[in-house]
């Protein structure tokens, strides 16, 4: 079908390729899987073959009716027309895998990671850009979100893909990111709220920041939060007295 460049729909072409994504993750027999913008369904399609239950949003009013039909042969795959971003999720064991629209990579992620019953393990394609800001102990800077979310998940690129694997083609490279859920987070969950605005005002304003207990974290001087690693957020966040 013809991609709505203003959504951000970008469409893998290989079932091939799928499967070889699919293989990169954990996902069980067992599992219930959401598929997250599932268009006309390649991936959840691939994902009815590996898990027990598929569950495939879709708020394109075109392309679930495309999707409806594509996935009537699959009786493991529930169809949902709505705004996954306004939908509530399940309170039991789930995983994500999906090729989201890149405009909404942050507002799906926070919503995936922020919930009290998040899921088990995120499998996302998304752009390259926005992956590597989510590595909190790469060389590179770290984004908001991604000093946000570590002390729940941990985070690693799986695969790297060609801007030939979509059609239309993106002018951006993109990457499989994948999210694990923490045996156990490493901030208590009743806690997490007050570190999640104390990293957002640290990012926000230099003077916060400049308050922190830098040294007791061993932050050395001059360092942004951008820069700072998993053990300095959870060192400055145990050491302060605001949050």
């Amino acid at each position: 079908m013809k991609r709505l460049s203003h959504r951000s729909q970008y469409f893998l072409r290989s079932p091939r390729l799928i499967k070889e994504l699919v293989g990169h993750s954990n996902l069980k027999s067992t599992d219930t899987v959401y598929d997250i913008g599932a268009g006309s369904g390649v991936i959840s399609s691939v994902l009815a073959s590996r898990a027990a239950h598929v569950v495939a949003f879709e708020n394109d009013a075109r392309m679930a009716n495309k999707l409806r039909e594509n996935m009537a042969q699959f009786s493991n795959v529930t169809v949902i027309e709505a705004d996954f971003l306004k939908s509530d999720l399940p309170t039991g064991p789930y995983k994500i895998f999906a090729n989201i629209p890149f405009h909404l990579s942050s507002p799906i992620l926070r919503k995936l990671v922020e919930v009290d019953h998040p899921p088990a393990a995120i499998y996302l394609v998304v752009q390259k850009q926005f992956a590597n800001k989510l590595l909190i102990d790469d060389e590179r800077f770290t984004g908001l979100l991604g000093a946000q979310i570590a002390p729940r998940y941990a985070v690693r690129i799986r695969k790297r893909l060609k801007q030939t694997d979509f059609w239309p083609h993106p002018a951006v490279d993109t990457v499989l990111v994948e999210l694990l859920l923490r045996d156990d987070s490493l901030i208590a969950n009743e806690r997490l709220p007050a570190y999640h605005q104390m990293v957002a005002d640290c990012y926000a304003d230099p003077k916060i920041f400049a308050k922190m207990p830098q040294t007791a974290a061993n932050v050395p001087p001059g360092t942004k939060p951008s820069q700072l690693k998993l053990p300095q957020w959870l060192a400055l966040f145990e050491c302060q007295k605001v949050y």
